[in-house]
């Protein structure tokens, strides 16, 4: 099965993109080659430009907040496990209060280090990396595996508490979701949404179908063309029926 999340607000759009460059730096982070930390460094560049709202901290505080009142509601239902639930709880209060302890803008250790900051405009030009542009940086990739892996890892150290806030509110977003198995008849499926606020979709079907999802949605409608790729060729309308499953996720 191959799955696919579609976002219903920019909030949520920003907290997937976070998400996913996270899990790119962390794989680059512990591969060996030069080139590789090459790829984790600039993917904290890319983390910096998305996560430049000054109010996602709060947004991210004020939603923990809101899953701690939710849970909390839960102690008193007899039909949920006591230790699961205080240990979700548990997590949240972690990580909240681990963001709230982080000072300053997202990053702001990183824009405060001016070789960082040359690195980072030169990783903006095509090629401007190149040794004979950055010949501290050149000297810095020489080093073994272990220097750089800590040097990377202190540098990022600060963005780790945004990162585990992210994490369990966007777990928390996906277990919300309750997945219905649905069939779509002439590769294109529509549902009236009448209204009620989702955060986010996903969506998970075969992967040798064949079949590419093409999502549109607002808080009236959900309309999912299937398309399929083949080759060279621009993707072209799926015939046919595709059978998947579908779960809207809201808080």
């Amino acid at each position: 099965m191959i799955v696919y999340e579609y976002p219903f607000n920019e909030r949520i759009r920003t907290l997937l993109r976070l998400e996913d460059l996270y899990e790119k730096f962390v794989f680059f982070l512990h591969q060996e080659s030069p080139l590789q930390h090459h790829v984790a460094l600039s993917t904290i560049f890319e983390m910096l430009e998305v996560a430049g709202r000054a109010d996602l901290k709060s947004d991210l505080l004020q939603e923990l907040e809101r899953q701690k009142q939710i849970l909390l509601a839960y102690q008193s239902n007899p039909n949920v496990e006591p230790d699961m639930l205080n240990a979700i709880l548990a997590e949240v209060d972690a990580a909240s209060a681990a963001l709230a302890a982080s000072q300053g803008k997202t990053g702001q250790n990183i824009r405060d280090n001016e070789w960082l900051m040359s690195i980072r405009g030169r990783t903006i030009i095509p090629g401007g990396a190149c040794e004979f542009d950055l010949p501290s940086y050149h000297a810095w990739q020489q080093h073994g595996f272990e220097r750089r892996f800590n040097d990377i890892s202190n540098w990022f150290a600060p963005l780790i508490p945004l990162c585990d806030a992210i994490a369990i509110v966007m777990r928390l977003l996906r277990e919300s979701g309750h997945a219905v198995k649905i069939n779509a008849e002439g590769g294109s499926y529509q549902q009236m949404l009448q209204g009620k606020v989702y955060q986010m979709l996903r969506l998970s079907l075969d992967i040798d179908l064949g079949a590419i999802p093409e999502i549109s949605a607002n808080k009236y409608m959900l309309w999912v063309r299937f398309t399929s790729q083949d080759g060279d060729m621009k993707p072209k309308a799926f015939e046919g029926e595709v059978p998947f499953e579908l779960a809207l996720c809201g808080f």
